[in-house]
């Protein structure tokens, strides 16, 4: 049974009343201290936040289409939170970022971003989502702008189109799992879109510069590499900590940056050589 506009609006009114926490002891007991002020304000811009999206599922039940303002405004928080999200990550650990310090470095409080986002999962996999879709945008262009291109170029252009998405690999390798299983399901789905569209464009590349591969080959390579992605980023970002360790017990280690080790290994996986 779909609700009608009245039962949507309380439901929602009532839905950030309890998680938002109302401060009912700052009003019960008169208590006006710089926390309770915080507290009673960080409320009011949540709800503030809220109307937005109250209007917009209203016009979804009552047939109109969403105002163009709201959708436009969701987004732009949602870019918000996930582009601080990004920051944050190039300095620190993954198990050390949390809502708060995601909401410190945004423009807006940090209640309101669980309008948009219910864990820090969510908003690195929407991160990681990001990282895919410029991914294939760039070998999209690729394929546009370049008619003809000698296998060995083509295999250096998609090694750069991939060394260019640090963040991604470094997703891929070390929270990929917990990203995933602590999302909503629509948002895993919302990713998952993201990641058949990359599985896509790589074969749409290879089918384009490598004529000679038919499908069954191209198919073998791309389930071949996707895997070997998530071994790259450990490799190529070693700290000094496991560089003394692996030096303490024997290993020869041969640095590589990401470009060398995807153009090496695509070559190997197509048994390109040097001449063509």
């Amino acid at each position: 049974m779909i609700p009608n506009q009245t039962q949507v609006v309380k439901g929602f009114f009532w839905y950030n009343i309890i998680k938002s926490r109302f401060p009912y002891n700052f009003i019960k007991k008169g208590k006006y201290s710089k926390k309770s002020v915080d507290t009673v304000s960080e409320y009011v811009y949540n709800v503030i936040d809220s109307v937005s999206e109250y209007f917009a599922l209203l016009c979804i039940i009552g047939g109109d289409s969403m105002p163009k303002g709201s959708l436009e405004l969701t987004n732009a928080r949602k870019e918000e939170i996930i582009s601080a999200c990004a920051k944050l990550y190039e300095t620190m650990n993954f198990k050390d970022i949390t809502i708060k310090e995601i909401g410190n470095a945004t423009s807006f409080t940090r209640t309101s971003i669980y309008n948009y986002f219910e864990t820090k999962e969510e908003i690195f996999l929407a991160l990681l989502q990001r990282e895919y879709e410029l991914w294939v945008k760039k070998l999209n262009d690729l394929i546009i702008n370049n008619e003809n291109l000698e296998k060995d170029e083509a295999i250096s252009l998609f090694a750069h189109s991939l060394a260019e998405r640090s963040v991604l690999l470094k997703l891929l390798s070390m929270n990929h799992y917990d990203m995933e299983e602590n999302s909503r399901l629509e948002n895993l789905i919302s990713f998952k879109k993201a990641y058949g569209a990359s599985l896509d464009e790589v074969k749409n590349y290879f089918l384009k510069f490598f004529p000679d591969m038919d499908d069954g080959q191209i198919k073998s390579f791309v389930y071949t590499f996707f895997p070997f992605m998530f071994g790259i980023y450990p490799y190529t970002f070693v700290t000094e900590k496991q560089e003394k360790a692996m030096k303490a017990v024997g290993i020869e280690f041969e640095k590589y940056s990401v470009y060398e080790i995807i153009y090496n290994c695509v070559k190997k996986m197509l048994g390109v050589n040097e001449n063509e």
